[in-house]
């Protein structure tokens, strides 16, 4: 089957949204697909994939594209690559990893116009709390992780307390971080911490560290990939994902769990699916519930091991084995409609 993979963003880009689609196309690609990627991000000059990339493409050659193919599969819907379909109807599946009207940097025009056009394919959801925000039918394909790459390693010590991994953006709640670890140094627990990430608010969080105090106890690496991002990961105890807003799922949840790490989270969205019973939820914007989570897991091994021992069955959802079933399974299903 062609198969055509529009992605707004894509490598060399890092964010779920990037992996998620990577992990499909390799996983189609693989199963003998002709599998073309369009993604509206810019290269770097490396790319080595077992698939065709096109980036950027003009209108015409959009138009093309869409042609050729024998099904459209959107990596989260986007307008300016969904328009041809109203011209050419081919099979398409939009997998939704976003909430439709609050997608970052769309607003609520754009998430109104996103939500009219879900009407020209099937729809699929990334959590079972998308589905229900989004309130459409479709199935849940939840995304998975690198088990090749992201996996315990017994000759890594374990020394250092809590890691973040993400963009470093306000949506993100790095800075909700940075505050429980505060919060905790001024009540004589000085924890060891790790942001691994690149983004627009690196300064201000460095910045912020060093007004609290506690810039000495806090790494930031940068943005990490593949071996070196799981080798960090394996470094720490506990992997803290405190955002602002409603992550859709959360393959940094998975990946920090894969590499031995215990979870805190916040109570909202797809991140309950994602974390499972392999960690502790907390309330959004709350710093102090973020530092008392952390704290109870560093002072009650008992509980802490219960998490990691729950880890393997809860990962064994999360193979790409299941994630390209199920979208085969889907592309099949709208070629039949």
């Amino acid at each position: 089957m062609r198969i055509l993979i529009t992605s707004f963003e894509f490598s060399p880009s890092i964010g779920g949204i990037e992996t998620a689609g990577e992990t499909l196309a390799r996983g189609l690609a693989a199963r003998g697909h002709d599998v073309t990627v369009v993604t509206a991000q810019e290269g770097n000059g490396a790319d080595d994939f077992p698939f065709r990339v096109v980036r950027q493409p003009g209108r015409g050659e959009l138009l093309r594209l869409v042609r050729a193919a024998d099904a459209v599969w959107q990596n989260h819907i986007s307008l300016r690559f969904i328009w041809p379909l109203a011209i050419v109807r081919k099979p398409l599946v939009i997998m939704h990893h976003l909430v439709l009207e609050t997608d970052v940097g769309s607003g609520p025009r754009h998430g109104m116009l996103k939500r009219l056009a879900c009407r020209l394919g099937h729809n699929a959801f990334a959590s079972e709390a998308l589905r229900a925000r989004a309130n459409l039918l479709g199935p849940v394909i939840y995304n998975t992780y690198d088990a090749a790459i992201f996996r315990e390693r017994p000759d890594i010590p374990r020394e250092r307390d809590v890691v973040f991994l993400g963009r470093l953006q306000t949506y993100k709640g790095p800075d909700i971080l940075i505050d429980a670890l505060a919060q905790l140094a001024q009540g004589g627990r000085r924890l060891t911490a790790t942001v691994i990430g690149s983004g627009p608010e690196r300064e201000p969080l460095e910045a912020q560290a060093r007004r609290l105090g506690i810039a000495e106890d806090i790494a930031f690496t940068g943005s990490l990939r593949g071996e070196a991002l799981a080798r960090a990961l394996n470094r720490h105890r506990i992997i803290a994902i405190p955002p602002r807003g409603e992550e859709a799922f959360s393959i940094t949840a998975l990946e920090g769990l894969a590499c031995g790490c215990v979870a805190v989270g916040t109570r909202s969205g797809g991140l309950p699916e994602a974390i499972g019973p392999c960690g502790l939820l907390v309330a959004q914007n709350d710093p102090a519930a973020l530092a008392q989570a952390i704290a109870r897991l560093l002072d009650d091994p008992a509980l802490y091991e219960s998490f990691r021992k729950a880890t393997p069955a809860h990962l064994a959802r999360f193979r790409n084995t299941a994630l390209i079933d199920a979208c085969e399974a889907l592309l099949k299903k709208a070629g039949a409609a």
